[in-house]
């Protein structure tokens, strides 16, 4: 997966660097980590440098603040929660969100183009994207709700 994160940076016009690879890394199988699961995964402590090349705990905030604006990564906000991140981009797809245990899946768009719903009143906007969360329980709560 590092020579894959570093390709990715490189194709868009990122430096390579040990902390961008790392946090690209720790997302590769993880979808929708928050900061602090990242901080946990690559060795982040608050105070100053990890392993992962010097990385502090802000120097985690603007590499995926970096990352984000290249569009290597997503971010979402799903309301109560802290910000999530994922390696999904560019497509168009939305999450469901458990109101239990915070569990959050990813669900392919049914229209298949961005944005997939139209405000009755755009009000002057372009818009180009739709972001749609679901909120319910997933089967695991529900089951263990009786």
């Amino acid at each position: 997966m590092e020579q894959r994160a570093a390709d990715l940076l490189r194709a868009k016009g990122l430096r390579s660097t040990a902390q961008r690879r790392a946090v690209l890394t720790a997302l590769h199988g993880h979808p929708h980590s928050t900061a602090a699961e990242l901080e946990s995964r690559i060795g982040v402590t608050g105070g100053g440098a990890s392993s992962s090349g010097g990385l502090s705990r802000q120097g985690l905030y603007n590499v995926l603040d970096d990352l984000a604006r290249a569009a290597l990564i997503r971010c979402i906000e799903p309301a109560g929660s802290p910000t999530r991140y994922e390696l999904r981009v560019g497509d168009n797809h939305h999450h469901l969100v458990c109101r239990s245990c915070g569990r959050i899946e990813d669900v392919d768009c049914s229209v298949g183009h961005a944005p997939c719903l139209e405000p009755g009143d755009d009000r002057g906007f372009a818009v180009d994207e739709a972001e749609i969360i679901w909120w319910g329980l997933c089967a695991d709560c529900r089951q263990a709700r009786g």
